[in-house]
């Protein structure tokens, strides 16, 4: 009866978090609970509740293998969540200081192919080095210094949400979910980035050309230019350039680190944070007579690093843990593996479905639940794809990822406007970028 109840409770819940925005309650706040109703139940229902066999190996005392199992589980989340808070505390400083501008100050073109190229590529690249969510949103706020029609305004916007979710998905910092396969030791840096970056760079440039010869005009420049009142509008270009490079070199450091030191990436990226925060500390200290340094303080700028996020994975991944401990991944995965289907084309219908179901289930725990359900070793080709998939499958629909969420409470775009205009363009480069991984990869090996 457990074992189905905690089913039951899971799809509930995960009900509430795709329908977040009709409810009006925080995803982040259903995780969390999520994840304390699957271990009470799994706690206070006994081995008996379950199939036999399930816990054969927790010996003869069951509570104190479900608090082994719990420990374990909580580490293995708390390397995504720490590596995650620093990660994203240091896009938050150097967001702060106004590094972007050195990039979005850049674009002054009015077509709207040319718009649409520019605003990619530069989304492509920098959610590859930052994440797909920040990225998303520095370019939302540059979009708005550009046009403020909600036309156009909603389809550039869609855009780059397709461009951050491709560009996240070939590097092992740029998204969650390869995050996620990385510090899990399911794929190496370098390697995740030479068979995905071209499957993703394709996911983009298919759907951008089919709209480079069906769209035209130009666009009506926003009447107010770039109106900043922030603190970091005060702020020197030589120190907001300083910050820019610092910080990007800390996070491209991090698999560096990885690899000589052979330490969790969490740590690496602790390092990283700490660097940058001495940085601002040292800047804050020598402009003594600039207000700004009152408040961009990394002290100060902590405080608006989105912890609902991180809290939202903390939830979500410990709930995942559950499924995995009590098995019902073993369970999901038995029934996949029913496809009747030679490898390796099993497994890469497998990740592509995977990667569809991003489109409507949040891709965290569904990758959280694939490395759960599967044992293939480092750089298997399944990794890979499910990288790929589970990146760029949620540009699909408006909610289907953090970038696509984000955008659409910025920009207020509609889901029906969206799966009419964009979900056929991201669909086609889904495909597409999939048949070259596969023919990518049959031609190697």
């Amino acid at each position: 009866m457990a074992f189905y109840l905690i089913i039951l409770v899971f799809v509930l819940c995960y009900l509430c978090i795709a329908v977040e925005h009709t409810i009006h309650v925080s995803k982040t706040a259903t995780a969390l609970l999520l994840c304390a109703a699957l271990w009470t139940i799994v706690t206070v229902s006994g081995a008996s509740a379950f199939a036999p066999g399930i816990f054969e190996t927790l010996g003869a005392d069951y509570h104190d293998g479900v608090k082994a199992a719990l420990l374990h589980h909580l580490g293995d989340t708390a390397e995504i969540v720490f590596f995650l808070l620093g990660a994203m505390t240091i896009v938050e400083i150097v967001d702060q200081y106004g590094g972007f501008k050195i990039i979005t100050d850049r674009i002054k073109t009015t077509s709207k192919v040319r718009l649409l190229w520019s605003l990619g590529l530069i989304t492509f690249f920098m959610s590859a080095v930052l994440d797909n969510l920040t990225t998303t949103i520095v370019m939302l706020a540059l979009l708005r210094k550009l046009t403020t029609e909600k036309s156009n305004t909603w389809f550039f916007a869609s855009m780059v949400v397709i461009a951050a979710n491709a560009g996240g998905a070939w590097t092992p910092i740029g998204d969650v979910t390869t995050i996620m396969l990385w510090i899990a030791g399911k794929v190496s840096a370098v390697n995740i980035m030479k068979t995905t970056f071209l499957p993703s760079l394709v996911s983009v440039v298919v759907p951008f050309l089919i709209l480079t010869f069906t769209m035209k005009g130009h666009i009506t420049p926003a009447e107010k230019a770039f109106d900043d009142n922030s603190p970091a509008a005060s702020i020197s270009p030589r120190i907001r350039n300083f910050m820019f490079c610092l910080g990007v070199g800390c996070l491209l450091g991090v698999p560096v680190f990885k690899t000589v030191t052979h330490l969790p990436p969490y740590v690496g990226m602790l390092g990283a944070l700490s660097i940058v925060w001495i940085a601002t500390e040292i800047i804050c200290t020598c402009e003594k007579d600039n207000e700004w340094r009152l408040h961009l303080r990394a002290s100060k700028i902590l405080r608006r690093v989105d912890m609902p996020s991180v809290l939202f994975f903390l939830g979500i991944l410990m709930a995942v843990g559950a499924l995995q401990f009590c098995g019902h991944l073993d369970m999901m995965s038995a029934s996949l593996d029913q496809i009747s289907l030679e490898e390796p084309s099993k497994y890469y219908l497998i990740d592509i479905i995977i990667g569809t179901l991003s489109s409507v289930v949040d891709n965290v725990p569904l990758v959280a639940g694939t490395m759960g359900m599967y044992t293939f070793p480092e750089d298997h080709y399944f990794w890979e794809l499910l990288a790929y998939c589970a990146g760029t499958g949620g540009s699909m629909l408006i909610i289907g990822s953090a970038a696509g969420v984000a955008a659409m409470g910025i920009e207020k775009i509609d889901f029906i406007w969206y799966v009419k205009h964009i979900t056929w363009l991201a669909f086609i480069g889904y495909i597409c970028g999939a048949l070259v991984y596969i023919l990518q990869y049959s031609a190697i090996h």
